[in-house]
């Protein structure tokens, strides 16, 4: 009899930490029914001119095509969410499909990417190729190898095994997905401390320290790339690099918050505290 009472005690102690545990509020970025809620910015263009209906929606899906393009003539482009986030994790479904445009450069056949810690849409300069920003590069199964989920630097830097890296790309350990089948790519970014990538849920790349410096990104306003200065947040941006791309879902759970149990509004998964957020 003690050792049922013990069980069931143990039982309702479970059921009611499951009940009162509250539950990770993933904020869907992409609401799969229209750009609401997010900038444009193409290389050559004025800020949230799409040019040809580079990105748009359908079936439910943020989709990036170039059907009205007879060249692509590097009008790299990026959509960008309108807030920005210091800690949280981001986490997409993708696919790639079709045939890249022509005039596309070989290393974008199949190629996109997840921007973080970006620089502001409206402070990019009208001919600027990409953000400011750390790039999660996607990319579609060619020949041989080719992993996803890799790290790529415009205008910044990283520390990777615990150096300072100025690779402007660096590859994670992920596996080669080829066709067009979706693939869930995650990041988790802890401000300026830490980032991490993840394919499928795996852990494929971890570095820390994100900050402004190097190239590969022109032109740009010197004002805005103050080399040396860590990235603390900033904002997220989808790319298009001359193929084809759906994204599914776009997801984000924010890690920063309220982090006193008093609070309606405390969540135990917070990393951050900003307590200015606290509801009682």
């Amino acid at each position: 009899m003690i050792r049922y009472s013990f069980l069931l005690l143990l039982f309702c102690f479970r059921v009611s930490a499951q009940i009162s545990a509250p539950e990770k509020e993933w904020k869907q970025l992409f609401n799969k029914k229209d750009l609401k809620d997010w900038d444009i910015k193409i290389r050559g263009y004025e800020l949230n001119d799409n040019f040809a209906n580079t990105f748009s929606v359908k079936d439910g899906k943020l989709v990036v095509n170039y059907d009205g393009y007879t060249n692509f003539d590097q009008n790299y482009g990026h959509i960008f969410y309108k807030t920005p986030y210091s800690y949280y994790v981001i986490r997409t479904e993708y696919r790639f499909v079709g045939n890249q445009v022509k005039g596309g450069e070989g290393w974008a056949l199949r190629n996109s990417g997840i921007m973080v810690h970006g620089q502001p849409a409206n402070t990019m300069l009208k001919d600027q190729d990409f953000p400011i920003s750390i790039e999660v590069q996607l990319l579609g199964g060619t020949k041989g190898e080719r992993t996803t989920c890799n790290l790529c630097t415009p205008g910044t830097n990283v520390v990777y095994n615990g150096k300072l890296d100025t690779r402007h790309c660096i590859n994670s350990t992920s596996k080669t997905f080829y066709g067009d089948q979706w693939v869930t790519a995650e990041v988790e970014v802890f401000g300026d401390s830490l980032i991490r990538h993840y394919v499928n849920g795996e852990k494929v790349l971890e570095y820390t320290q994100p900050q402004i410096g190097g190239g590969n990104v022109s032109p740009f306003d010197p004002a805005i790339k103050k080399d040396g200065m860590l990235l603390k947040e900033g904002t997220i941006s989808l790319q298009s690099e001359s193929h084809p791309v759906e994204f599914r879902k776009v997801e984000l759970l924010n890690l920063k918050g309220c982090m006193d149990p008093k609070a309606k509004n405390y969540r135990s998964y917070f990393v951050k505290e900003d307590n200015t957020l606290c509801k009682y």
